[in-house]
């Protein structure tokens, strides 16, 4: 009894031993090891490290069920490429990993990326943000970070939104840095930004040699800078940027998330220089998650149990670390990974025998498991697409202080915001109004750059702009044609546009020199633009580039005129031409002897001594010009003659008083000089506008002697010069561009006006740098302004109409020297009706005598030869006609 009772108890001791083993072997973990890479005296990657080794924890603690728990193989790469590839063969080869979270750097993961590729390794990066790097090229490589090409679109609605049309990119010259510029160029074309520099530095440049490249930097006179480097590279920037007076009032910086994640970790110098400075970076949402993990890491040591491990402030890729590490133990478990190594081994002993390098069997299926993890993290939802995180909304931050503001927001659905909804969708559309006022380098609330613009300083003219000064603040006060007409095309412009207006002037608030030396301070960067009545001329367009004219223009002359017809003593000829004149003479004879041929033989007032008719004719014939004749007519062809001949008389005296009257009553102003030729052949002297570019025209184009030439300022200053004349010291005419003439001219119009060929110019336009982007946009809203008739003509008669409402002629109209007399073409028809009346009437005059006489005088002398018998007709001819006289008498 006692043996079979020790058995039993031996049985069962056996069956607790057996079970207990069992219990044993289900409650162990399958311990898969991942390898890490990462620059441990970084930033972020002290940062890195421990969230990931905190995201572990509290995975599991959360999971306590799950059979599988990695185990992070952590490698320095010391900031090295080659150090960080050879630390990832290392983790492949002789700890044989399932995965490598890292490398830091997007230098590093290029290499590391193929070595992941060769033995099917996942490369899972929370940090290398390159845009060179890509998922879809590199099919074992994971990014569980925001690509950096998904902020461009953001940074170009930010540009746009303040209007930049140029700005300089700074970056790092690395893979990281370098990615990153084609995106951008793209994104500034489609918003028409230029980058007329790019700033390459190298990521161990020294402080000299950045410091180099800062002067280059602001010798260029760019206002509106892009940085895009790491937070090591970019804090010394800042800080050297700040020394040379780039962090004050007109200047504008923006940096990208890879310095705008950093911020809060720098240093209070570097902070104290990046005051002002606009970031962008992914927005976080809240969670009351993130908000016990912030509570939790405020209790861990600033310093790692490593002396090599920096640990600063929380940062963006420090939440992205975790996600990354809560993402790949919740990949492992679902896929059910064992610890099994590479289906090849390496026998080589060696760490760089690539040739040797085993195949992982997980590799793929680890893979592919991460690719569908999605869960809600740290940093947002975690999902990947098409191998990396799912681009989300950007925050856009103001450094200032201490601390960073935030003053907006930017979708890819919605654009630019102050705030997010609930889906963190912004709730309006793009503008910078819909941005928070951020506050500027130099402490300002006003946009940069301001346009620093030049504006001429004149005596006189000052229609077009006039400068004065406020008697409390000495600030410049400018108005003016020009100016007002800058305002409404700034106001036509689809972006904001501030300014500052700059006086060219010297020490005594004079001008500084002509407008040739001021559109050339332009091209010395000492103003961005110039505003003002500045003509476009070829010479200075070399330096500066025009807008399209917003004024007409061209250079004429004026000069004196002179009322000299009213004193003229033969002014009662000019109405008619001296063809006219003889030919009315002419036609007053011939009526005459008509009438005379017509009544001598049957009129007894028209006979006779001879010297009796001869006056009868004349005189007859004259006084039908007042039809005062006093004698009778009593032949019916005269009366035909007659009434024809009155019907001329009347319309030449008509026409002949009302030229007259015109002549008399009417102003005919004659210039005193109409040639150029003239002028400059008796070497008189000529006016011209003080510091304006029609002294170079005289002198280059027209050939006038520097020493004929004298400049004026005003016109009072024109009005003396020229109603001195050539004789006491003034001038024979003044040069001058049209607007200007027109102006004078409707202040003098009774004493002068413009005469002579116009010398032909572009008009007036705004002056800007060479290749400025603003120019085509000024120019279109140039056009926008002029050809709205309401806008700009309120403009002009503000400034022009009290000059053009006096009663004058058109300044511009060319008066001619010459005024045109009546002339016989206008006349001829009535002179060839009369001429043929008369010619009819003596033919049958003629006729009738003729037929009555010649009968008999054949008869009675038929031996007399042809013209014994006209001399004959003739004596009967002069004698009077018995039977007329008879037939009267009864």
């Amino acid at each position: 009894m006692a043996y079979h009772q020790k058995h039993l108890l031996s049985f069962v001791a056996f069956l607790l031993l057996i079970l207990n083993l069992h219990v044993e072997h289900s409650m162990a973990k399958e311990v898969v090891p991942v390898g890490v890479v990462l620059d441990l005296n970084s930033t972020v990657g002290g940062v890195a490290e421990r969230c990931m080794s905190m995201a572990l924890s509290d995975f599991y603690a959360v999971n306590d069920d799950y059979n599988t728990r990695i185990a992070l193989l952590t490698k320095d790469s010391g900031n090295d490429v080659i150090a960080a590839a050879s630390a990832a063969l290392d983790l492949m080869k002789n700890e044989e990993v399932h995965a490598i979270i890292g490398p830091q750097r997007s230098a590093q993961a290029k290499f590391v990326i193929e070595l992941g590729r060769k033995a099917q390794v996942p490369i899972i990066s929370f940090s290398a943000t390159s845009p060179s790097l890509s998922p879809t090229q590199n099919p074992f490589f994971i990014r569980t970070a925001l690509d950096d090409s998904a902020e461009v679109k953001a940074i170009a609605a930010i540009v746009k939104a303040y209007g930049w049309r140029e700005i300089v990119l700074i970056y790092e010259d690395t893979d990281y840095g370098n990615g990153l510029i084609p995106y951008l160029m793209d994104a500034f074309e489609e918003i028409e930004t230029r980058m007329p520099y790019r700033s390459a530095i190298p990521p161990f440049s020294n402080n000299s040699e950045i410091a180099k490249e800062i002067k280059k930097l602001n010798e260029t006179n760019a206002r509106i800078f892009l940085v895009h480097m790491t937070a090591s590279l970019g804090s010394k920037l800042f800080v050297l940027a700040n020394n040379a007076g780039m962090m004050r009032e007109g200047y504008a910086w923006i940096i990208t998330a890879g310095l705008s994640a950093l911020v809060d970790p720098l240093g209070p110098k570097v902070k104290e220089s990046m005051q002002g400075v606009l970031g962008l970076r992914p927005y976080i949402p809240r969670s009351k998650q993130l908000e016990d993990f912030k509570r939790r890491w405020k209790g861990i040591h600033l310093t790692s149990s490593k002396p090599n491990v920096k640990i600063t402030g929380l940062n963006l890729f420090g939440l992205w670390a975790y996600d990354t590490a809560w993402a790949l133990a919740m990949a492992v478990e679902k896929a059910g990974i064992m610890h099994s190594g590479f289906l090849k081994k390496n026998a080589s002993k060696s760490n760089v025998d690539l040739a040797a390098l085993g195949i992982s069997e997980t590799g793929q299926t680890l893979l592919d498991t991460i690719l569908t993890t999605e869960f809600q993290g740290l940093s947002g939802r975690f999902h990947l697409i098409k191998g990396q995180l799912e681009p989300s909304a950007f925050e856009i931050l103001n450094v200032i202080g201490k601390t960073e503001r935030i003053i907006g927001y930017w979708t890819r659905q919605r654009g630019l915001s102050q705030e997010l909804d609930d889906n963190n969708e912004v709730a309006y559309s793009i503008s910078k109004d819909k941005l928070k006022q951020p506050i500027w380098p130099g402490d300002r609330t006003e946009q940069p750059p301001k346009l620093r613009i030049g504006v001429p300083v004149k005596q006189g003219f000052i229609e077009f702009l006039k400068v004065e000064w406020d008697p409390h603040t000495g600030k410049p006060i400018i108005s003016g044609f020009s100016h007002d007409v800058f305002l409404a095309v700034l106001k036509a412009l689809p972006f904001p546009l501030p300014y500052e207006f700059i006086p060219f002037m010297n020490k005594d608030r004079q001008s500084a020199g002509t407008y040739d030396e001021l559109t050339y301070q332009i091209k010395l960067q000492k103003y961005d633009a110039v505003v003002g009545d500045t003509t476009i001329v070829a010479n200075r367009s070399l330096y500066v580039d025009f807008t399209l004219p917003y004024s007409e223009s061209g250079v004429s002359m004026v000069v004196l005129v002179n009322d000299e017809e009213k004193n003229n003593f033969w002014i009662f000829l000019k109405p008619l031409s001296l063809d006219l004149w003889l030919t009315t003479g002419a036609a007053f004879v011939i009526t005459g002897v008509v009438i005379w041929v017509l009544e001598h033989r049957i009129n007894s007032e028209f006979r006779g001594p001879r010297v009796q008719q001869l006056g009868t004719i004349f005189g007859f014939s004259f006084s039908t010009l007042v039809f005062a004749h006093s004698e009778k007519v009593l032949n019916n062809w005269s009366r035909f003659v007659m009434v024809i001949w009155f019907f001329v008389v009347l319309i030449l005296t008509q026409s002949y008083t009302a030229s007259l009257a015109s002549m008399l009553t009417v102003q005919r102003l004659q210039p005193t000089f109409i040639d150029v030729k003239e002028i400059k052949n008796n070497s008189y002297f000529v006016g011209y506008q003080n510091n304006s570019y029609v002294e170079g025209l005289l002198i280059k184009q027209l050939k006038f002697d520097r020493s004929k030439l004298k400049p004026f300022s005003t016109y009072e200053e024109y009005h003396e010069a020229l109603s001195k004349g050539t004789q006491k010291g003034g001038v024979a005419a003044v040069f001058d561009e049209i607007p200007y003439i027109k102006l004078f001219l409707a202040k003098y119009c009774s004493r002068y006006t413009m005469v002579g060929p116009i010398y032909k110019s572009d008009g007036f336009g705004f002056a800007f740098p060479l290749g400025s982007p603003l120019v085509p946009y000024i120019s279109r809203a140039i056009l926008n302004v002029t050809q709205d008739t309401n806008k700009l003509g309120a403009i002009e008669r503000t400034y022009f109409s009290s000059r053009g409402s006096t009663n004058c002629e058109d300044p511009s109209a060319s008066i001619s020297s010459n005024i045109p007399s009546l002339s016989l073409h206008s006349f001829g028809g009535l002179f060839i009706i009369t001429g043929t009346v008369s010619l009819i009437s003596l033919l049958v005059c003629f006729f009738k005598f003729f037929s009555s006489h010649w009968p008999t005088l054949s008869n009675s002398n038929p031996e007399s030869s042809f013209w014994s018998k006209l001399i004959e007709m003739a004596k009967h001819f002069d004698q009077r006609d018995s039977f007329i006289e008879s037939f009267r008498s009864t």
